[in-house]
């Protein structure tokens, strides 16, 4: 359990209004319809946001965090992973606290999960405009795949992962070149700090620019209300994945 599944995330450092939120069905590249979330700025996106979420899949935190999201300014997809092995989410387009996840994860693949990205991108698109830049933002297991993408071939500008599993990534840091963001919880029980440290020295070496930072004492999934005593951190942690969208945001 990444984090309590009534939490909700902390409040970015800057708001504004959201013109569009709900649930939606997408179609990935080998036809499979998933469960998404999507939300809008009330302005004109800049840059939008794939947030993928932790093993759960699409859950309430993560719809809430597309609308955090927009809040900024960007048009936000985020996605769930299930629709090959567990169908459509439910009627409230989530997945439920009793969601059996354990059995689901070990049947994703990389290529699913990056067809869904590509799925998600379109429709960023589609409903902005064609050049608009996209970033990924993955937490734990969705974190790990964010990283992958630096080394990958999608159309992104740019990756973000909290406490992220470097197995995950595998060779495909050897091939690192789109800027990433890896925020690392300093006291994970889940993966050594220095084995992200490692994995961050790996991807710039293949030639991509890494920001790389550790929160000290800080638990796995801090990036959450349930973790209050981490307010601190997050709102540093949401300075640094706001510097990159603002970077690579269409001017």
């Amino acid at each position: 359990m990444c984090h309590d599944h009534d939490s909700r995330p902390p409040a970015p450092p800057r708001t504004g209004d959201v013109v569009e939120r709900g649930v939606l069905t997408l179609t990935s590249a080998d036809g499979t319809e998933f469960s998404a979330a999507y939300a809008a700025p009330a302005a004109e996106p800049r840059v939008g946001v794939v947030v993928l979420p932790d093993v759960r899949g699409l859950h309430p935190y993560y719809v809430a965090l597309a609308e955090r999201f927009a809040e900024t300014g960007a048009a936000t997809v985020a996605i769930d992973y299930f629709g090959r092995t567990a169908g459509l989410c439910d009627a409230s387009g989530t997945r439920p606290e009793d969601f059996e996840w354990q059995a689901h994860i070990p049947q994703t693949t990389e290529a699913a999960i990056d067809g869904d990205i590509t799925a998600a991108i379109g429709y960023l698109r589609l409903r902005t405009r064609d050049d608009l830049p996209v970033v990924t933002v993955g937490f734990c297991f969705g974190g790990s795949n964010s990283w992958r993408q630096s080394g990958g071939d999608l159309d992104l500008a740019g990756c973000v992962g909290f406490y992220g599993r470097p197995s995950v990534v595998g060779t495909a840091a050897e091939r690192a070149h789109r800027p990433v963001v890896m925020l690392i919880a300093g006291a994970d029980a889940a993966t050594p700090v220095a084995d992200q440290l490692k994995l961050a020295d790996t991807m710039r070496a293949a030639g991509a620019e890494v920001d790389a930072v550790v929160y000290d004492g800080a638990p796995h999934s801090f990036f959450d209300r349930a973790f209050g005593q981490w307010e601190e951190a997050c709102r540093d942690a949401w300075e640094h994945v706001l510097a990159l969208t603002d970077r690579v945001a269409v001017r």
